[in-house]
């Protein structure tokens, strides 16, 4: 069977609202089945279900190993996220702001960066600092506005600099 094939077959059961959590993660391990032990898309793919599941600790080590085998660039990134928002969950939020930061950083302009931008805003709100979450999340923002973009990079900028 393709690769392809395999990932379609993962996709339809993340589309399946019908699906409990534990449904989700037995269906999403059944197909996990079909790749090698350490295949880290299988690896994450579980990682996920489990995360979405609330099982945060058992997402942290299939992440972190997925991450360790190896991703794409796009489920690197992903997975990144992913295993960033399990963490601050968990209560390991400077991990998660580093993790974050870094992804947030990486690619400015990448499908993924805005994704990164929200959880790092979400991660700077658990340490304390709303103004720098705000400042994150304006500019992440911004791009999209039919106007004001200039405007709201500019006020971004001066929440960061505290002069807003």
């Amino acid at each position: 069977m393709s690769e392809q094939s395999w990932q379609d077959r993962v996709d339809a059961v993340w589309a399946d609202d019908t699906l409990a959590p534990d449904d989700v993660i037995t269906a999403i391990d059944a197909l996990a089945s079909e790749r090698p032990e350490d295949d880290p898309v299988a690896l994450f793919e579980r990682a996920g279900a489990r995360d979405s599941a609330g099982r945060e600790s058992e997402a942290e080590t299939m992440y972190r190993r997925a991450l360790e085998l190896g991703l794409d660039d796009e489920r690197r990134a992903r997975a990144t996220i992913q295993l960033a928002s399990t963490i601050r969950n968990l209560g390991q939020v400077p991990e998660a702001l580093a993790l974050l930061r870094e992804e947030y950083e990486r690619a400015p302009g990448t499908p993924m960066n805005d994704a990164a931008a929200a959880f790092y805003a979400l991660a700077l709100v658990s340490a304390g600092q709303a103004d720098r979450a705000a400042s994150v999340a304006l500019r992440a923002l911004a791009p999209h506005l039919p106007r004001y973009t200039r405007s709201v990079r500019g006020y971004a900028e001066e929440i960061v600099n505290g002069h807003a």
